[in-house]
């Protein structure tokens, strides 16, 4: 067995420590996602989901291809798992409509992927809780 030092990327996960703090993030994932499906020119959303949006499984209009559309949802399915909870309810609706997406469907992953561009430097920090424990009263 070799001593290879501390790790700084496991399963994907890209690790960074500081004194009390350990913060993970797939930032490196998110931006080979973002190049791979041809959004480096797309401009940056604020949310990643307009609840406005009714996204039902339709028989008829214009479809989206399916098989680009599934690609991309497990790609941020593979996301949501470990350190982007902020898509996770987006990207459970979008999977729902994988058997025939159509364009409103593609507007709204679309609109995942672009908000994913303007945060690609998210992460998840861990660190230290003090050994206090506090407890707060209403007298009332």
């Amino acid at each position: 067995m070799k001593d290879m030092g501390e790790a700084d990327v496991i399963f994907g996960i890209k690790l960074i420590r500081s004194s009390d703090v350990i913060s993970i993030s797939q930032s490196h994932y998110v931006e080979k996602i973002i190049e791979k499906f041809g959004y480096q020119n797309s401009r940056i959303a604020k949310t990643p989901y307009d609840s406005f949006i009714a996204l039902f499984k339709i028989k008829s209009g214009v479809l989206v291809a399916q098989l680009s559309y599934s690609q991309i949802i497990w790609s941020l399915q593979y996301l949501t798992n470990d350190t982007r909870p902020d898509i996770s309810f987006s990207v459970f609706k979008l999977a729902r409509c994988t058997s025939c997406p159509d364009k409103t469907i593609g507007g709204a992953l679309d609109k995942v992927l672009r908000y994913l561009k303007g945060t690609v430097s998210v992460v998840i920090r861990y660190g230290k809780f003090p050994n206090v424990l506090e407890g707060y009263s209403d007298a009332s």
